[in-house]
């Protein structure tokens, strides 16, 4: 049976009509990379249910690695995660009214959780690639983080890779007189077939300054 990358993305939020995040997993969903299945799973954009929609399909496809996207309005790269929390603190409400402040993602668990893919890496095929990229120390507080932190608790241990990549606004949901930072979707599609690329290629990651990566 050919293995399985896992691809999750956030149905939209705050009253937006997109997320990129979404249209990313739509658009790759049933593609091949390096002989692995993709299968794209979307997400609802709330506290707790998102983690468990994609534990289900965790359970339902044994994925070999799982690479989770969101959006992340005002960042001007693919922002590859190193860190998620154990603390949701929104400064907006989920699409299902939730607002927690200051509680933990899981009750008793480590302070945070880290990517085990090979973030810098996959930066630097990025950057070759002609992709904008980085790595982000910080994953926020809000649902993004909320899955970044239970994807990872729950397959610690377990040898299967994953995290997170935070993704910018897509020019349409840009205003034209706007200066804030947007790509394609053709261009974060790319990056995105890279980030998998090299998260299959490399076992452990390139050993370089964050700032330093080619």
């Amino acid at each position: 049976m050919q293995p399985v990358v896992l691809l999750a993305g956030f149905e939209p939020f705050g009253g937006a009509k997109i997320n990129p995040s979404e249209a990313l997993v739509h658009a790759l969903n049933e593609t091949t990379i390096a002989d692995h299945r993709l299968v794209g799973v979307s997400l609802p954009c709330e506290f707790g249910r998102s983690m468990a929609v994609l534990g289900q399909a965790i359970d339902r496809w044994r994925p070999a690695l799982v690479m989770a996207l969101g959006q992340a309005a005002g960042r001007a790269d693919l922002s590859i995660e190193r860190v998620a929390i154990n603390v949701a603190d929104a400064n907006i409400a989920d699409n299902a009214g939730a607002s927690p402040i200051d509680v933990p993602v899981v009750a008793g668990g480590p302070a945070a959780h880290f990517s085990t893919l090979p973030i810098k890496a996959i930066v630097a095929a990025l950057r070759v690639g002609g992709i904008p990229a980085s790595v982000s120390q910080s994953a926020g507080t809000y649902v993004c983080n909320d899955l970044f932190y239970g994807l990872q608790h729950r397959l610690a241990g377990s040898g299967t890779r994953s995290g997170f990549i935070h993704l910018p606004l897509l020019p349409e949901q840009v205003a034209a007189d706007s200066a804030e930072p947007c790509l394609p979707l053709q261009t974060m599609l790319a990056g995105v077939r890279i980030a998998v690329a090299t998260a299959l290629d490399w076992e452990r990651d390139l050993r370089a300054p964050g700032g330093a990566v080619a």
